[in-house]
Formats: C-alpha cells, structure tokens, sequence
C-alpha cells in the first residue's frame, strides 16, 4: 500500500532535520530578500565553519510552512521583518526561548520578546517626507498628521502593511485606543489617494505632485539617498524629513529580527548565528548594507543614514507592542483604512 504524499513530504522533511543536524548545518527560514545580506551568511560560515541552507519566501508563506511542517520542521531560524511577524510566530507556537547572556547584554531590552523568543537585530524609523516647496509646517508628532489641516495631502500604505499595523499598536500603548482610533479616522480624511504600492511609492508620491506628505521608513529614503532609485532620486533634494514625536515618544522604530524555530534541529547553531547577528561585523553591515539602524548602541551607522540626522527614538518595548497588534487591525478596520 502506497504511503500518501503528507506521510512521504513528512519523512523526507524528517530526514533533511537529522541530516543537518549531523552535518553542522543551520536551516534558515529568511523573508528578507537583500542580496546585501549575502555578506552576512558567508561571513557567519567563514568564521564558523557552519554551512546555511536557506528557504526564502515571504513572511506569512514561511509561517504557514512552519506550522505546516510542525515538530518534523527543518527550521533552526525564522528571520523576518517587522515586530507584528515576530509576534505572530510566537503566539502560533512556533518560536521557542533562547538563553543568551550575549544576547541579553547586547540587545535593548525593549527591541526583544519578554520570553526571550524573538530579538531585534535592525532597525528603520517610521518617519514623516513632505514637499519642501510646498509645506511649510510638516506635522511635528504622529498624531499631528491626523490635523484637518493636512486634509488631501497624505500618502500612505494600507492597513495589511505590517509597518503600519504596528505603528497603530505603538500609538495604543502610547496613547490609548481612543486616540489611536482618532488618529486612524483623521488620517483616513487626510489621503490624498486611497492607500497603494510600497514605501518608495509614498515617496515617489511627493515627486509626482500625488501628495505633500508621505509616511515611509526611513531606510527607503537613505537607500535613494545611496544610488539611484527610479522616480526618487533625482528629486531627493525636494523632499523634506521629519522625525515625528521629538518632544514626546519620539520615532517609532519597525525591527528586523529572528528567533530560534520551536523544533530546531540545530539549536546551537542558531542561537550562535543570532549572536552573530548581534556582533559589531553584522551590526555595521545592516546599515552599510542595506540602509538600516543597528540595533546595538553604539554601532556606526552607514555615511547615507547618518545624513538623515539625529534623532530620539521611541523606547517603548516592543513586546509590549505587539500585545496590541489585534486591536490596531480592528481599529484599522472600523475606520475604513483600506
């Protein structure tokens, strides 16, 4: 009697875990899809001898696969952006807790899970671009932009985007549902255009004369800043930047990050990798690389970021954060914001 293609996909899955866990290998699940970070693969095995196998794709596609795969899983790590991801592994059970004295001592405490499963590695400002020409008095904190006044001039991405949704749920832990809802609904009436494209296409916004302001993070802007972006670049100098909430939270910062998969088959190996991760080599060449804030203080950042300027971050732990990702997406939903 033939066996059915799950209890066949399931063995051979089985069979990949032990042959790399004997082999000194280290299965990485990546929804970054950087040819920058190529460095940051090679370096690890150069330094360390361990070979990585990678399954790229994005992120809600690796995290079915993960639960698809569940305890015959070859994942020793699930790298991917944005803290709602993270989270999102976490409650479906599919990270597990890493004891790091490294780890600890190198990454902020609010930048990582309060159960240790999942810690921040790079970082992007959620940031505030408007038309030099034509705004005069860009609005200074995130609940600024939901003011009348900015009515007709915003461009910004839909609510399924992730850096979005965890931006709502900073404003609820900061602020409250209440205003975070207020917020939503006055941004909703200030779109200069229903929500479209990416980050770059916000910003492309402000050069074809769609928006006076745009919400993006901020390495989208430092990249155009490196070479050349179509319909960004050769218009930089146009563009405006304000860090929103200086004088109050102060930027809201999306993560990259990564935790150790639930039933790795070469723990070790990746809680050596995260470590890595978390080392001055990988820090630099996140913001040499590919526009990003480290997440280590006191790292260098890249010549193209640094022209961006200084700025307070907001502190506001990120795990707590995530708690109120839900409640972003239904506020989110009752307001209308496609």
């Amino acid at each position: 009697m033939l066996k059915s293609s799950t209890c066949i996909a399931a063995a051979l899955t089985a069979l990949v875990a032990t042959s790399a866990a004997a082999d000194g290998e280290l299965n990485l699940y990546s929804s970054r899809h950087y040819d920058t970070d190529e460095r940051l693969y090679t370096d690890f095995e150069e330094a360390t001898g361990i070979k990585i196998n990678r399954i790229e794709g994005k992120a809600d596609e690796l995290i079915a696969r993960l639960e698809a795969e569940g305890a015959n899983s070859p994942a020793d790590i699930l790298l991917t952006v944005d803290t709602s991801r993270l989270a999102r592994a976490k409650d479906a059970g599919l990270l597990q807790a890493v004891d790091s004295a490294l780890l600890e001592e190198r990454i902020p405490a609010n930048l990582q899970d309060a159960d240790n499963q999942w810690f921040g590695f790079s970082q992007r400002a959620r940031m505030f671009f408007y038309d030099k020409a034509d705004v005069s008095n860009p609005p200074a904190t995130y609940l600024d932009l939901a003011k009348p006044e900015y009515k007709g001039l915003v461009c910004v991405r839909s609510s399924t985007n992730t850096y979005n949704q965890t931006l709502l749920a900073a404003i609820i832990t900061n602020h409250g549902a209440e205003a975070a809802k207020e917020w939503a609904e006055g941004v909703v009436a200030n779109m200069a255009r229903e929500p479209q494209g990416g980050d770059t296409d916000q910003l492309r916004g402000i050069v074809s004369g769609e928006c006076e302001i745009a919400v993006s993070n901020s390495y989208y802007f430092a990249r155009a800043l490196r070479k050349d972006v179509d319909g960004l670049s050769a218009a930089i100098d146009t563009i405006g930047i304000q860090f929103p909430s200086q004088d109050a939270e102060g930027a809201h910062m999306n993560l990259s990050g990564a935790g150790v998969a639930a039933h790795a088959p070469n723990k070790d190996n990746a809680i050596k990798f995260l470590e890595y991760l978390a080392s001055d080599q990988a820090q630099v060449y996140f913001s040499n690389g590919n526009d990003e804030y480290p997440a280590v203080a006191g790292v260098a950042v890249a010549e193209n970021v640094a022209a961006l300027g200084e700025f307070k971050a907001d502190e506001v732990n990120l795990s707590e954060v995530a708690k109120n990702i839900p409640e972003a997406q239904k506020i989110f939903n009752e307001v209308g914001w496609k």
